[in-house]
């Protein structure tokens, strides 16, 4: 398994804005159920992680520390259980002001209730998805807004709220409704068993010839893809076995899907590749049809799309492909030793990774949209959170929550999201896109039989295979 790596980013480790204790090597808060080390919080009781983020009048909670609670509380306890929890404890607070006299700590108090909830609406919307969150969010919201009938700002901030979280389940709901129409034709993209293709039929190079063009339109189609995949999405790695009582939170199920589909798109671009050269009955022509890939993997390399990039390669080192010899030696492969190089996998993908942390930096301090895309291997992405699930308690012996563990995660995640909401800055080509999500790819059978055709079999072992496929086919048909 790949081992963790945490690359730079502006996502700060801190534990809060106000109220943070400065202390050296380890020491309880105040509240004697959580405990920091340089400064950090590492660790402490699920009651206690609570309360720390329910705001006071002297405090709030910052993003950090939200976010990562919010994301890795899911392992613990279902969403709307958690609010319920933290809603109480927020109007606990807001009554004990209410007896007091100073009516100006009450309005500022219900401010930040607000801003709480409108940063976990904005972060986790699907959280709300089910009846019983968005009751104990009219119950949280209701009492606020009846009390300060007066405080236009909180009344405003709560309707707004509402209003964008509803907007943005409606979207989520129709994207789940798309893809539950168009997933059964994705998984059976690849049924091709027959290699007589049509004469008719396109090829990638009579829709597209500029390497440099293909891999922006792959870029377009990742971005696209990885937009619909959410924090709580990929948390799904941790909380599917994790979870003290093997429930999941309502809805886990469903928008699981936009992990599935991101994978499916990996592995059609694969066959896809692997397809095109193969199905090129002269040498030169299949010679330059690797070659053109080649480039496009180049390409999908300076853009800081390492996705496709790793996605193509693999196309090209499937055995349909990588057993024709002949072929490959007309191809100038200087350029894909090079792409191989980087994606060589001794030393936990060391090369890979240097690449991705330099076009990490690049995004941080781009001038253009186009330096700050970035578009991680996804594969091993989900392997090094796998990886630090696996490794990593969730709890510690004393029992309390592994918080520097869910720290650690939450960064990763977060860059990634990141990543995923940069606009593509290049023109999108429905026709060519249209030929990359829909052209016909071969089976695995589809594919060596297209192999041995275009070279025949050069050892018994092969010719072995060839018989057994000729075989089946003919069987089948």
């Amino acid at each position: 398994m790949p081992q963790t790596f945490v690359f730079s980013s502006a996502f700060s480790p801190s534990c809060s804005e106000q109220g943070q204790p400065n202390m050296g090597e380890c020491s309880n808060s105040g509240s004697g159920d959580l405990i920091f080390q340089d400064g950090h919080l590492i660790s402490g009781s699920l009651e206690a992680l609570m309360e720390h983020l329910v705001p006071t009048v002297d405090y709030y909670p910052d993003k950090t520390y939200i976010f990562t609670f919010l994301l890795s509380s899911r392992v613990f306890i279902p969403p709307h259980d958690l609010l319920a929890r933290v809603g109480k404890l927020c109007l606990a607070q807001r009554q004990h002001l209410e007896a007091g006299p100073d009516q100006a700590k009450l309005k500022s108090f219900s401010v930040k209730i607000v801003q709480l909830l409108k940063e976990w609406t904005e972060a986790f919307p699907c959280d709300f998805q089910g009846e019983k969150a968005m009751a104990e969010l009219r119950s949280i919201t209701h009492c606020i807004t009846q009390r300060d009938e007066e405080n236009s700002t909180v009344n405003k901030a709560v309707t707004q709220m509402t209003q964008n979280l509803l907007l943005s389940l409606a979207a989520r709901s129709q994207l789940q409704e798309i893809w539950e129409k168009v997933h059964p034709l994705a998984m059976n993209r690849g049924a091709v068993l027959n290699t007589k293709s049509p004469t008719t039929q396109k090829d990638i190079l009579s829709v597209c010839c500029d390497p440099l063009v293909l891999a922006q339109q792959l870029t377009h189609i990742e971005l696209e893809q990885v937009h619909s995949i959410h924090p709580e999405d990929l948390m799904q790695i941790l909380s599917h076995r994790d979870s003290l009582d093997n429930q999941r939170c309502q809805g886990d199920q469903t928008r699981i899907y936009s992990l599935e589909a991101y994978d499916n798109w990996f592995n059609c671009l694969s066959m896809l590749v692997a397809t095109e050269v193969c199905r090129v009955v002269k040498k030169k022509q299949r010679t330059r049809m690797v070659e053109f890939f080649i480039e496009v993997a180049r390409e999908c390399f300076n853009i800081g799309n390492f996705n496709s990039m790793m996605a193509i390669i693999s196309g090209m080192n499937l055995s349909p492909v990588a057993r024709l010899k002949k072929t490959w030696s007309k191809v100038k492969t200087a350029k894909f030793d090079v792409l191989e190089h980087h994606m060589d996998p001794s030393s936990n993908f060391c090369n890979y990774r240097t690449a991705l942390q330099g076009a990490t930096q690049r995004s941080q301090t781009a001038h253009s949209d186009r330096e700050k895309i970035v578009i991680p291997v996804f594969n091993l992405f989900v392997k090094d959170i796998y990886f630090l699930r696996k490794i990593h308690p969730n709890r510690l012996p004393s029992g309390q929550v592994n918080f520097k563990k869910f720290r650690e995660i939450s960064r990763q995640i977060h860059d990634f999201i990141t990543w995923t909401q940069v606009e593509c800055p290049f023109e999108k080509d429905k026709k060519l896109q249209n030929y990359l999500l829909t052209a016909p790819v071969y089976s695995e059978e589809a594919l060596f039989m297209a192999s041995f055709e275009s070279e025949g079999p050069e050892n018994h072992m092969e010719k072995d295979s060839w018989k057994t496929l000729r075989t089946t086919l003919l069987n089948r048909a």
